[in-house]
């Protein structure tokens, strides 16, 4: 299987994305905390991302509400992520709120993790994922 390793950003579980700007095709790499308490695999969403990313890179879907660090009724978008060391192209769904975490980009969700197997695999200062 192939696999792919970050290192931690601040003590923290990240993994790195490229979203598809919509007007002009061009990449942008994000770095999303994985979060695997945020949300389930029922949740509405995969990605919390910031509003701007979520417009420049996604066609609105609608509304959802959420509760814990965000809370209130937020904007999903329907988002290209790749995350290209992967080989890995998916469409996705994205909440738009208008903070991220401090130093990151946005939060990779349970939803969005539960599609790999992931962990520190043996090292305590990175964080991967395998498809």
């Amino acid at each position: 299987m192939p696999r792919v390793c970050w290192p931690l950003l601040n003590g923290r579980p990240r993994i790195e994305v490229v979203l598809t700007l919509a007007l002009d095709g061009k990449e942008s790499p994000r770095n999303l905390l994985a979060d695997t308490g945020a949300g389930s695999t029922s949740s509405a969403f995969d990605l919390v991302l910031d509003e701007n990313d979520c417009m420049m890179c996604g066609n609105y879907m609608g509304m959802t509400s959420l509760g814990g660090a965000f809370s209130g009724s937020f904007p999903i978008y329907g988002v290209r992520v790749r995350i290209p060391l992967l080989g890995l192209d998916l469409d996705v769904r994205a909440v738009g709120v208008p903070t991220t975490p401090t130093g990151l980009d946005g939060i990779a969700g349970f939803r969005f993790l539960n599609r790999f197997t992931y962990g520190n695999f043996g090292d305590k200062g990175q964080f991967g994922i395998e498809s």
